[in-house]
């Protein structure tokens, strides 16, 4: 039996590959929520680990969000702690330190396209769906949604997305931003897998450093964040990548990386 709720772990190599598991439509529960973020740490304190494939088990669904059935009897206390849980778990895994990818094999609904919005890149199989329909209920997107979408996709689709309940296929999701690749049926995980493969190529100290810097572009201003920005170069000379990735530049070989 899996220590975390609802999700499936593999390790591949330096790649960890998360399956939502949760039939028929992998929803989200609020132990499915606290294993998550469980999870996402315990990847963070694995230092073989550099990248995180998300996907969702079979072929019809990457995740279709809370089950409503939780919100039925209108029931607040319920409510604050699923949207505690959704926010601790989808910051949690925006905050890997390594680089984590949506693979997305099917519907991505509410939380679920959350889960995908708290990834760093997203790749859709031609026939997926992705929406955030809260408001169409009666509620709204509270795990990053209406933050991270429009971040992705700009104001105006964010607000067609979210205001008018307007689903998207995989070849807009492409088109407006939403997600980086769009592959046939079934070639998700594999795409994603490949995608791994290179950051593995990648000094893990510099993609945690270079990660951190990309997302503190959304909360800080341009002269705030460049000064980090040089800082954290200079900071890189105190790890054994650096020393070993100039090293193994020189003299024309494959760098090992130590991620420290």
């Amino acid at each position: 039996m899996s220590e975390y709720v609802n999700l499936k772990l593999e390790k591949r190599g330096h790649t960890a590959v998360l399956t939502l598991s949760n039939p028929p439509a992998h929803t989200w529960t609020a132990e499915s929520l606290k294993s998550l973020a469980r999870l996402v740490r315990d990847l963070d304190a694995d230092r073989q680990i550099y990248a995180l494939v998300i996907t969702g088990e079979g072929s019809k669904f990457f995740s279709a969000g809370a089950d409503l059935k939780l919100f039925a009897d209108g029931d607040k206390a319920v409510a604050r702690e699923m949207a505690r849980r959704f926010g601790e778990a989808f910051e949690t895994l925006s905050a890997f330190r390594g680089v984590s990818i949506a693979a997305i094999n099917g519907y991505a609904m509410g939380g679920g396209l959350e889960c995908a919005l708290a990834c760093d890149i997203r790749i859709a199989e031609e026939q997926a769906q992705l929406a955030l329909p809260e408001a169409g209920v009666g509620l709204l997107p509270c795990a990053g949604g209406t933050q991270n979408l429009p971040w992705l996709v700009g104001e105006g689709w964010a607000k067609r997305m979210i205001l008018c309940g307007e689903r998207v296929d995989a070849a807009t999701a492409k088109t407006i931003g939403l997600v980086e690749q769009v592959v046939p049926t079934g070639g998700a995980l594999e795409a994603a897998l490949q995608l791994a493969a290179k950051v593995a190529n990648q000094s893990p100290s510099s993609v945690t450093a270079c990660k951190t810097l990309i997302q503190g572009a959304r909360a800080n201003p341009l002269k705030q964040i460049l000064p980090v920005e040089r800082e954290s170069f200079i900071d890189l000379f105190d790890t054994q990548d650096q020393k070993e990735g100039v090293g193994a530049f020189l003299q024309k070989r494959k760098p090992e990386w130590r991620n420290g």
